[in-house]
């Protein structure tokens, strides 16, 4: 199956995904990032409520593969991101993947690309304690921030723009 067509539109994509991080797929060899959300680095900690780090990036990711189970995943491509990454919106037997990731607590809604399209289910997580919203965490956008300015994860985990 390919991916871009030779006008350049993007297509759909349908097949087994293999869960590179919470918020990154692939399926066919094409590395898919999920619209609208924001997880967890791979390497990122996060205190739980027991106030003890762990490692909440690479929680989202097995969670994301345990969800999946091997289903079929069908993804609508929607565009690319600056770094040439495809990037699209998939779903599970009819269950959009990143609101899962967001009512789980285990990713953000980017409000900034989202729109606040999963708003609803990051209140949900946030209520109910689910995930992330359990302990402090420092928003993935500026762990990756910080990463490229410190250059070592350690410096980045309980930064002050953790939230509680």
């Amino acid at each position: 199956m390919l991916l871009l067509v030779s006008s350049g539109a993007l297509a759909d994509n349908f097949g087994q995904a293999s869960v590179i991080d919470g918020d990154t797929l692939e399926i066919h060899g094409t590395r898919i990032r999920l619209w609208g959300i924001d997880a967890p680095e791979s390497s990122q900690l996060c205190r739980g409520e027991d106030s003890l780090q762990y490692r909440c990036g690479a929680q989202a990711a097995n969670d994301l593969d345990a969800y999946i189970a091997r289903r079929p995943v069908n993804c609508v491509l929607l565009n690319l991101d600056r770094y040439g990454r495809t990037v699209a919106t998939c779903s599970v037997d009819g269950a959009d993947v990143g609101e899962w990731l967001v009512r789980n607590g285990l990713a953000l809604d980017w409000v900034q690309y989202s729109k606040g399209r999963y708003s609803g289910a990051q209140r949900d997580a946030e209520r109910a304690g689910r995930g992330i919203w359990k302990g402090s965490y420092v928003e993935p956008r500026l762990y990756r921030a910080c990463i490229r300015a410190n250059g070592k994860p350690s410096a980045c985990s309980d930064d002050a723009s953790a939230h509680p």
